[in-house]
Order: C-alpha cells, then structure tokens, then sequence
C-alpha cells in the first residue's frame, strides 16, 4: 500500500494505517543509538529510525510522567489541569470520563483500541477496592481495550489491571489492600527487612518488598496478583502481539506505555549485562527488543507496510531516582541526554526534547531526519487528519496538526514550543527563554544528566534566555544581551499560560 505525499487527508490515496505508539518511560535523547549511544545497543530502534524519519527537535511536553501522557491523549498541555502531576498509585481518574481524546476520536474513525503497559493517570474514583470493580479506567476515555500497570513500577499496587479488574486475584480471604498514608499489615519492607532487598533504597521507595524490590507505599494481600519484575517486559510484549493478530484485518490503535528505564531497574536475566552502562542499560536493551519484537509481529502478519510506528519517551532521563542500583557508578561515560543539559524534572533541554521516531514503509522515506519542532501534544490534531476525522471545536485546544511535517513532507513544524519543568519554558525558533533561573539550577546536582554544567552553587533567581542554534547545551545566558527577545518570549509564554492556543483560530487564519 503506498500513500501520496500529500498533506491532507483528502488527497491521500489509500486507507488510513494501523498506528503503534511505543511509548519509553524516563529514556533520553542518548539513550539511543542513532541518537548517538555507544555503551547501549538500540539496533531495533535503530532500525526504526532507519526505515522512516527521526526528529531532532521533538518534545514531550513535560519533564515528568503524568503531564506527559496527559497531554499526548488529550491534545491540551497539562498545566492547564492542576491535577495533572505526579499521581500516586491510588490517585482517581485524571481524565475526565468521556472527554474527547486520542483514542476516543481514532475509534470513531474506525480504529479498535488498546493501551497496553504503563498507565499512571489514576483509576476509579477516590478510595479504590482494588478487589472489585475499578471504575472508571482507560475504557471511559476512548480504550476498547486495556491491560495496565496501574501506575508505575516503584509504586503499590504491584498488579496488573485488565479492563475493570485486577488480574489474577484468586483469594476472597486474602483481600488486596493499598495505603499511601501509613503502613498496613506485616509484610516485610525496605525499613524492616533490608536484607531482603537486590539492593537498597531512600527512605521513599522503602515501602512493600516485591520480587525484592522496595516500593513507595504499603500493601497488604492480594499476593496471587503480584507481578513479576523479570516478565513485565514480556507480559507486554505478549499482550501486545496478542492484541494485534486479533486485529490485522481491521484498523488499529496500540498505545505500548513501557516501563524502561524506569525504576526499579530489574531487566530479565537475558538483558543482564548486555550494555556497558549496568542496569540502567540494560533494561534499554530490553526496551529495545520489545521494539524488535513489536516490528516483527507486523511483518510476519504482512501488515508492516499499513502501519505507522511512532518511538518516543514520556520525559527526560535519571540516573538515580529512589534506588541505589549503582546506575551512577555503572554509566561510564554514557550520556542520556546526549548533548543536553538536565533531564528529568528540568525544564533544561534534557528534561523534554525527546527521541523521536516514526516509520510507515511506503509513506514515509526511509532514513529521513527533520529538525521541525514538534510535541506530542500535536498527535491528536495531526493524527485526526491522517484518519480524515474532524475535530470538535472543544477539542485538542494546544495541538497543531503537522501531518506534512510527520511524514517527511516538510521541515516546517511549530513555530513555538512550551516545555514543563518545575515551571514553564518556552522555545520559539532556536531562542528558549526561562522565566526563573533557579530552574537551572536543578541540574547542578551531582546527577545532573548534562555533559556541561553552570559553576556549581544556586543560581540566581533570574530570567534565563538561550540561544539554542549556538549552545545546545543551555551554558551562556543571553537575557541581558537581547532584552527585546527575552520580553517578546516572556509575554507569549504568558499568553499561552492564560488561555489555550486557540486551535480554531490558527485554523481559521491558515484558511483566510
């Protein structure tokens, strides 16, 4: 099947693909190789890139997990939702029930749809029975399908949930309980029993022992239904495929939220000690073939052609992050956020300019790479064109549709770009402008993920403004040298914090 490079929908001369988004959890712009890892082996990724279009100023929208993956199914940035942080593993639903999202709008394009792996947008309402009914889920916000990690892989519940229930629950006496405010019952913890452990663990993740693994919270029963650390990548992949031979006649959606690198790093042993940058490495290795394998179940179904595959990250990259696995000791000279300053929780480039793949044999050219600036808050609007769907007015406020831009058409992207850190940064061309300098800051740590730092201290808590065409490591200040630019960025950015970027609007003036 070959598509027309055309750039819209209306000109295309086929059906709409099938479309994966595989999405990694705290990986880096170099933790990959074509993005320029030596230490860790990316050849399936790699290979991605080498069949379709690899993006170099691609962003997720936020610099932590939750904002990320809001913003991706939503189409709006996730400030505007004051509850879009963090959440712990018992948070409710973050989306609202019946809001118009990615999966919602693919499935009334046809698409049946199924997200797979990582959640951590809250399930049920306030005070979940993990032993019941958890409502509402993924299948209220647009999901046919889903099979979760309710929220990541450090937090309790360590179980999985299948559409409305936990899997695997087999003991109505032993009842599964969850507390994030005080511990519950007497099972062993990373405080009580620190001999139990693979290794230790801050304060924080010294909860619940599972698989000897301390986690953030405390649960109690429900022990029929633990994971497996070693087999989660597996359980995905399987889940996945199993998803997708149902489904090669028919069009389809997969969200694959992946667990790597997150913490706990805990690979199966037939990744231990394929990279050279330990454990951290290897279960990228392992995120690497869970690429490898998804890209050959299509081609061995003889569906590869008619469908997208797109590759990126929810944020930026950490070493440490609770446990102390040796990930700092281990990295060698490894450098996650390639030629970045920061990583995860920063605003620096590091923390939100992510790798980004995407590969549709026959519509995409092969070994293309683009510098456009694009956010994953634009799949929604850019994704609804590709599937000839028009979006509700309400919808999607803060995504652009760049279809021409995702498949090689054109270099032309965003004009501007709003990154989440601990505040609010924005790009505009190659200027990125920091309101707080103490953001910058951030990176002084001595896990700073940049391979350049700032004199070592707090800085001032001034304006920060980059030229990112001159220093793509975020080193020199320029605020004072070209104060018209800095107020020029200082106002949009707070524009666009005030009110949506007016998706209609841009449409209506495109059109004029």
């Amino acid at each position: 099947m070959i598509w027309g490079c055309t750039s819209s929908y209306d000109e295309l001369d086929s059906t709409p693909p099938n479309i994966i988004i595989i999405y990694a959890d705290d990986a880096g712009w170099g933790d990959i190789g074509v993005y320029g890892s030596e230490l860790i082996p990316t050849p399936h990724i790699d290979q991605l890139a080498a069949d379709g279009i690899r993006f170099t100023s691609a962003y997720a929208t936020a610099a932590t997990c939750t904002p990320s993956r809001y913003s991706l199914l939503t189409g709006e940035y996730a400030f505007r939702n004051e509850r879009a942080q963090i959440l712990t593993g018992d948070a409710p639903l973050l989306i609202e029930p019946g809001s118009y999202t990615l999966p919602k709008m693919l499935r009334s394009a046809g698409y049946r749809t199924s997200v797979v792996g990582k959640w951590h947008l809250g399930l049920g309402e306030d005070n979940v029975d993990w032993n019941s009914q958890i409502k509402p889920g993924p299948l209220e916000v647009g999901f046919d399908e889903s099979f979760l990690l309710p929220a990541t892989n450090d937090r309790v519940p360590t179980v999985y949930v299948e559409g409305h229930y936990v899997v695997g629950l087999s003991d109505d006496d032993d009842p599964l309980r969850v507390s994030y405010s005080e511990q519950i019952g007497n099972l062993p913890t990373g405080h009580s029993h620190p001999e139990l452990l693979h290794y230790p663990a801050d304060n924080q993740h010294s909860g619940t022992i599972v698989n000897g693994i301390s986690r953030i919270g405390w649960q109690d029963g429900g022990q029929s239904a633990w994971w497996d650390d070693e087999q989660m990548a597996f359980e995905f992949t399987e889940r996945s495929q199993e998803f997708i031979e149902r489904q090669k006649d028919d069009p389809f959606f997969l969200f694959l939220s992946m667990h790597e690198p997150h913490v706990p790093r805990w690979p199966h042993p037939q990744f231990v000690g394929k990279s050279d940058a330990g454990l951290r490495g290897d279960v990228i290795v392992e995120l690497d073939w869970v690429v490898g394998q998804i890209v050959e179940t299509l081609e061995e179904l003889g569906i590869r052609e008619e469908t997208l595959v797109i590759f990126t990250s929810d944020n930026g990259p950490i070493f440490f992050d609770g446990y102390y696995e040796g990930s700092v000791e281990t990295a060698g000279e490894h450098r996650p956020s390639g030629p970045f300053r920061g990583g995860k929780y920063h605003t620096l480039e590091g923390g939100t300019r992510m790798p980004f793949i995407a590969s549709w044999p026959g519509a995409i050219k092969p070994g293309m790479v683009s510098d456009g600036i694009f956010s994953q808050v634009d799949l929604l609007a850019t994704l609804a064109d590709l599937t000839g769907i028009e979006l509700p007015n309400e919808a999607g406020p803060d995504s652009q549709n760049l279809l021409p831009l995702l498949l090689g058409q054109t270099e032309q992207g965003r004009e501007f770009v709003v990154q989440q850190g601990a505040e609010l940064a924005i790009r505009k061309g190659n200027w990125k402008y920091i309101p707080n300098g103490e953001i910058a800051s951030r990176a002084q740590h001595k896990h700073s993920m940049g391979p350049t730092a700032l004199s070592t201290g707090q800085l001032d808590p001034i304006p920060y403004l980059f030229n990112l065409e001159d220093d793509i490591g975020e080193t020199t200040n320029l605020a004072d040298d070209h104060p018209g630019i800095m107020v020029e960025l200082a106002e949009l950015l707070e524009q666009i914090r005030n009110q949506p970027e007016n998706r209609l609007l841009r449409l209506n003036s495109s059109n004029q």
